[in-house]
């Protein structure tokens, strides 16, 4: 998986799954690069050149409840918009965490669940119940695709990176 340069196989499934008909129309280099500029990062390959000319989320897509949501934009269960998203700051894990199983009082864990769900992450879309899918952008798992819940986060079954996330919902629907 490489996060610095998009493969093109990997853009052409992704115009593939995201069709324009079905899409938002895409943000633009300028735009993606104000983006990156605000939050102190760079989107990783091959999600940011997606974003920037295929589509900016979609009608339907590998996150059930709201498709891919847009690059701004947060899944409508989210909830208020508190300002505590740092994609600049490293994501937390590398491995999975169930938090309800961890036998440490809530009030010492209740800092890390909140880094998990708002640092070093993008949120792509929601599957409902609260699991939320995020596209990491930065620290050691930067690239892959995580699912994160109320009880715990996980790297996704369906490959570690944003094409082979994609690809998986592609061939399923």
């Amino acid at each position: 998986m490489d996060t610095e340069r998009a493969d093109p196989a990997d853009l052409d499934a992704l115009r593939a799954a995201f069709p324009p008909e079905l899409s938002r129309p895409p943000l633009g280099w300028d735009a993606v690069h104000a983006f990156e500029r605000e939050q102190g990062v760079v989107l990783p390959e091959p999600y940011r050149t997606m974003v920037a000319e295929m589509c900016d989320g979609s009608g339907e897509g590998p996150a059930d409840v709201d498709g891919l949501i847009p690059l701004r934009r947060l899944p409508a269960d989210w909830g208020p918009d508190n300002g505590q998203r740092a994609p600049a700051k490293p994501f937390p894990l590398t491995r999975a965490w169930v938090w309800e199983d961890d036998p440490r009082p809530y009030e010492e864990l209740e800092p890390l669940i909140d880094a998990v769900g708002n640092d070093g992450s993008i949120v792509l879309g929601a599957s409902g119940c609260g699991l939320y899918w995020h596209l990491v952008v930065t620290g050691a798992q930067r690239g892959r695709i995580w699912a994160v819940s109320d009880v715990g986060a996980a790297p996704a079954e369906e490959g570690p990176g944003f094409a082979d996330w994609v690809a998986y919902w592609a061939k399923s629907r």
